[in-house]
């Protein structure tokens, strides 16, 4: 079966994000830097694409130009074990980008990011459905996902 690599397109920034991703991933790494020559389209020596690997999922950033951006209709979602990893990466991830909705986030570059709890799954297909949804109707009103407050929800608390 054929590996399937997200391509992320960044205007100039790609080595600056993909290293900024690499800072907040452990078990990442920085895998090749490649640069564009004269022929073009970029200035030569400017950097065209950076491979990477996230905890073991590659992906190639591209400085192709402004013409295209990031926008909701895509996101990596960040499957967490523990409120902790859900601060942790939230912190990170948002800094500098701007918070959404029932854990969506958008970086510093625009990129949008899910920052899910596994307790979510759990609490949202709870098997008294009625339970379920309290905790689906507290997580809409969240930003971050608060795992306690899901679950003193899903409790009626």
């Amino acid at each position: 079966m054929p590996r399937i690599t997200p391509n992320l397109w960044f205007d100039t920034q790609g080595k600056e994000a993909a290293e900024f991703y690499v800072s907040v991933f452990p078990n990442s790494e920085i895998k090749s830097v490649q640069y564009y020559g004269e022929a073009g389209p970029r200035p030569a020596g400017t950097v065209m694409t950076v491979e990477f690997a996230l905890d073991g999922q590659d992906f190639i950033a591209i400085n192709g130009g402004p013409q295209f951006t990031f926008d909701e209709a895509i996101s990596l979602l960040i499957n967490c074990d523990s409120q902790k990893e859900v601060d942790y990466y939230w912190s990170k991830l948002s800094e500098g980008g701007e918070e959404g909705p029932c854990g969506w986030l958008k970086d510093k570059y625009g990129l949008s990011w899910q920052v899910v709890p596994a307790a979510l799954a759990e609490l949202l297909g709870d098997a008294d459905s009625e339970r379920g949804q309290r905790a689906m109707k507290a997580m809409l009103g969240m930003k971050k996902i608060d795992v306690a407050a899901l679950r003193a929800a899903a409790d009626g608390k």
